[in-house]
């Protein structure tokens, strides 16, 4: 089995760790784009031809289906990249994980980009999934490129202005940026209020490897053998993770072993 990723940076080691808990066997491809990073301040138009690009170079490892971990790209590019690759490499989004949280039926937040906040498409999830749940909308200045770059600083300045921008009566967080996935226990702590509930927290991530099985008609088998493989591929040419990458616990647990060019054909 082989399950290829997407994006243009680390956002989507969230939903490679989730890959890697669900099929330790599974051999991994991870297609960044380090040239055009980051997509979010692109065009629709731009960010599916980068998003494009990217998907091609991790479709010539032959792959039996493809991740895209960033919400931007999802939101922009998943017809065209279904168009293009489907059937015979399924492609399986990243959605805002906006329906479960507002299941809870208390005061959500939703962590976001600035450039997804207030946009159509979250209006259009809050309105289809949350109707009748209040939502706060919190736009995270700079936190997306913090992760990125690994930089603390920067990390907690961005949590600390978002967690300000929460009220203090949400009980539950989605985390709808996969950069925010692996920050996930500071961004509890930093929202979490004395004398609370203990706060929930929504990613995607799970979910999304749980369904890129179920798309190819395999089973989680998270006792399988450690023997799967990770190839990493800079705007299409064998590299290594980023070094910021290394900082977080999502990418450590990949237990890195590039696959050769042989091995990944």
């Amino acid at each position: 089995m082989k399950i290829a990723l997407i994006d243009s940076g680390i956002g989507l080691l969230a939903a490679t760790a989730a890959v890697r808990r669900l099929r330790p066997d599974a051999d991994l491809v991870l297609s960044f784009d380090p040239e055009g990073m980051p997509w979010g301040p692109r065009t629709p138009e731009g960010v599916t031809e980068r998003a494009l690009a990217v998907a091609e170079a991790a479709a010539a490892r032959r792959p039996d289906a493809l991740i895209i971990g960033c919400n931007t790209a999802t939101v922009h590019s998943l017809p065209a990249l279904r168009a293009r690759l489907e059937p015979g490499i399924p492609v399986i989004g990243t959605v805002p994980a906006i329906k479960p949280a507002a299941a809870g039926g208390g005061h959500v937040a939703i962590w976001a980009t600035p450039a997804t906040t207030g946009s159509a498409y979250q209006r259009g999830l809050i309105e289809d999934f949350a109707d009748g749940v209040p939502v706060t909308e919190v736009p995270c200045w700079g936190l997306a490129e913090a992760v990125e770059h690994a930089d603390q600083a920067a990390i907690d300045a961005a949590v600390t202005a978002a967690a300000e921008l929460t009220p203090d009566d949400v009980t539950t967080v989605v985390l709808g940026c996969t950069h925010y996935e692996l920050l996930a226990e500071r961004i509890r702590t930093a929202v979490q209020r004395p004398g609370a509930a203990p706060l929930a927290l929504h990613g995607s991530a799970g979910a999304v490897a749980a369904q890129a099985l179920r798309r190819i008609g395999a089973r989680p088998a998270p006792d399988a053998p450690a023997t799967g493989t990770v190839t990493v591929l800079l705007n299409g040419r064998e590299g290594e993770l980023p070094e910021a990458a290394l900082g977080y616990a999502e990418a450590r647990l990949l237990l890195l072993r590039t696959a050769s060019p042989a091995a990944s054909q």
